[in-house]
């Protein structure tokens, strides 16, 4: 009975493939936050990741295909299930607003490019509602799950879904984007601000 030979798979190979593959996502990244993504072209790309624009389609797809697999790394790489689980482990709201603050700036300020990249594309992207809701619907489910957290230790005046309303508003990503790259603001300095004016609105809403 005839076999079929084994395809060899080089190890080697396969971690040479991979390298250039997160090069070319890395380079794209940069690209997108600093021109925006509708100016960036595929030869761009490759022309920053040090490879052909072969080389791009061959590894990573479309331009449209690496914005994707850009968004899905930053929602894997956003650190946010750690951050809600030291918020949820504090039992009075200022612990817990100042646990929020502390993991939403170490998220954005951590993945900065890559929120820049997705930021600047949304204006040209074929459907950008779409992918800034890919982008932010882990973020949002997690502030929301901040405000029921709120409210069952000291709830505050406002109902619930204002209360998660207000805190995408502070500790969402155009709450930090606004002080940081808008108007120049430290990371410290915009998270002592949005720190203090959570703790205030809060006690008092």
């Amino acid at each position: 009975m005839p076999t079929t030979p084994r395809k060899y798979v080089s190890p080697l190979r396969e971690q040479a493939a991979a390298r250039t593959r997160a090069e070319i996502l890395r380079s794209a990244t940069r690209l997108f936050a600093e021109r925006g993504y509708g100016r960036v072209t595929v030869a761009d790309i490759a022309a920053e990741a040090g490879v052909s624009s072969k080389a791009v389609f061959a590894s990573a797809g479309s331009k449209g295909d690496i914005l994707d697999e850009i968004v899905d790394t930053a929602v894997r790489a956003s650190g946010y299930e750690g951050a809600m689980r030291a918020v949820l482990a504090e039992r009075d709201p200022e612990s817990a607003l100042r646990a929020l603050a502390r993991g939403t700036r170490a998220g954005n300020e951590g993945l900065f490019t890559v929120h820049e990249a997705i930021h600047k594309a949304l204006p040209s992207h074929e459907d950008g509602e779409a992918l800034w809701e890919r982008a932010t619907a882990d973020y949002r489910t997690a502030l929301r799950a901040a405000a029921h957290h709120l409210h069952t230790l000291a709830p505050p005046a406002c109902p619930e879904e204002e209360t998660a309303d207000l805190l995408w508003f502070w500790f969402g990503p155009g709450g930090w984007r606004t002080l940081v790259v808008e108007n120049d603001w430290p990371w410290d300095r915009a998270e002592a601000f949005l720190l203090r004016t959570a703790l205030a609105t809060l006690r008092t809403a």
